[in-house]
């Protein structure tokens, strides 16, 4: 049995924390054992620490920590970090829910191997693809899937061995530094398929871009610090991925054009913002149409 540590980092998820948790602690045992599931709840102003106090009778493993303000998620991971109590720590997203019901164990399994550093899950969005939106979005996380299975980009669901050393507070891309700092030490990522897990996805145009254009920059500002080379910036793996990707999703020629253009736009508009240095987005806003139920 592995021990882990469950973090979950929260920003008013009144809507989507319980159903988060419970995805969590319905997951079948096997390969682990949960010691505790902090949650971070960062400057909620709604119901989320109300809702999770209230499920601690029930799940008596659930830690809630607040934070007076948001301070970015790599701030709210840093706490996970200071106060877990295993090697082997989980992230997952508090709008999130676990998809199979042995995702983790899937996820959780490639750390029998003492050089597994990290692994990531499979993020697979609950969106419509009758919609231009929709569409784009499943194009989106099946273009991640290919690339992954060719080099692992880590998102949305992750687990990684805390190998002591923190998050700098003032960039985005937590899970691309981990990721970084623990293949510099030595270790190996791993892409776990089978680890399923349901986001949604941006549910109009305006919300992918502002999306998009967001995690473009702290992609962007990982190369530019530590000149360090994203999976999803490799073009020669974007060029294989999104062939099959096409075969996976469907040729859709008004809604692809529109999809491919949105991306390439977003890249583009990250890219200015990254030469002009105008600054990660450490703290960001949220994007309401991902948050619906």
């Amino acid at each position: 049995m592995i021990p882990i540590t469950v973090g979950i980092c929260a920003y008013n998820e009144e809507a989507n924390i319980e159903r988060t948790l419970r995805s969590l602690f319905s997951q079948e045992r096997g390969v682990y054992s949960v010691d505790s599931v902090i949650v971070v709840s960062s400057g909620s102003t709604d119901r989320t620490d109300s809702i999770v106090e209230s499920m601690i009778p029930e799940f008596p493993r659930i830690r809630l920590i607040r934070q007076e303000k948001r301070e970015g998620k790599n701030s709210a991971i840093n706490l996970i970090l200071k106060e877990k109590g295993t090697e082997i720590v989980v992230l997952l997203n508090a709008d999130n829910i676990l998809g199979s019901p042995d995702s983790l164990n899937r996820l959780i399994e490639p750390f029998s191997d003492p050089k597994v550093g990290m692994v990531g899950g499979h993020p697979v969005p609950v969106n419509d693809t009758d919609t231009v939106a929709g569409f784009t979005s499943h194009l989106v996380w099946t273009m991640h899937h290919h690339v992954s299975q060719m080099s692992p980009k880590i998102g949305e669901l992750m687990a990684f061995r805390d190998i002591g050393k923190g998050l700098p507070t003032d960039m985005q891309s937590d899970e691309d530094i981990l990721r970084m700092d623990l293949e510099q030490a030595g270790y190996r990522s791993v892409y776990a398929k089978g680890a399923l897990v349901l986001n949604r996805g941006p549910e109009n145009l305006r919300d992918f871009f502002k999306q998009r254009v967001r995690v473009n920059i702290g992609e962007l500002y990982m190369k530019k610090c530590f000149r360090y080379q994203i999976p999803t910036h490799d073009y020669r793996k974007l060029y294989a991925a999104i062939l099959q990707s096409i075969k996976d999703v469907g040729f859709h020629p008004f809604k692809l054009t529109i999809a491919v253009l949105m991306e390439l736009v977003t890249r583009l508009y990250a890219l200015a913002y990254v030469k002009a240095d105008k600054g990660d987005m450490s703290v960001w806003d949220r994007v309401d149409s991902t948050k619906i139920v």
